[in-house]
């Protein structure tokens, strides 16, 4: 009789699913909520850009969102936390510039 594998094991080629930004297996809380927050800052900083009545909102978290990006940039473990950091910097860039262009901080 042949050797039988337990169904679910390693050599039947099943994977663990991690998160996408933990692509070196480990697992990174604390900087995957980083660079969570600073592309949701930046996704709405730069949504804001668009419409010049939200100046206020969109340069705020623009700047919050540079600030975050950042401190995330510096402490991130990975290539795909550090793609997600960038994005969310430039885009909180993006709209900081145009709400300080409709009114600025105030």
């Amino acid at each position: 009789m042949s050797r039988t594998v337990p169904p679910g094991s390693a050599s039947q080629g099943v994977h663990r699913h991690h998160f996408i930004l933990n692509t070196d297996g480990g697992s990174h809380p604390l900087e995957n909520t980083g660079s969570m927050l600073t592309a949701v800052l930046g996704l709405v900083a730069a949504v804001c850009a668009f419409f010049p009545p939200l100046h206020l909102l969109g340069s705020w978290t623009g700047l919050f969102g540079l600030g975050t990006g950042l401190w995330a940039q510096m402490i991130s473990a990975t290539t795909a936390e550090r793609f997600v950091n960038i994005t969310g910097v430039v885009l909180s860039g993006i709209g900081l510039l145009f709400g300080l262009a409709h009114g600025g901080l105030y």
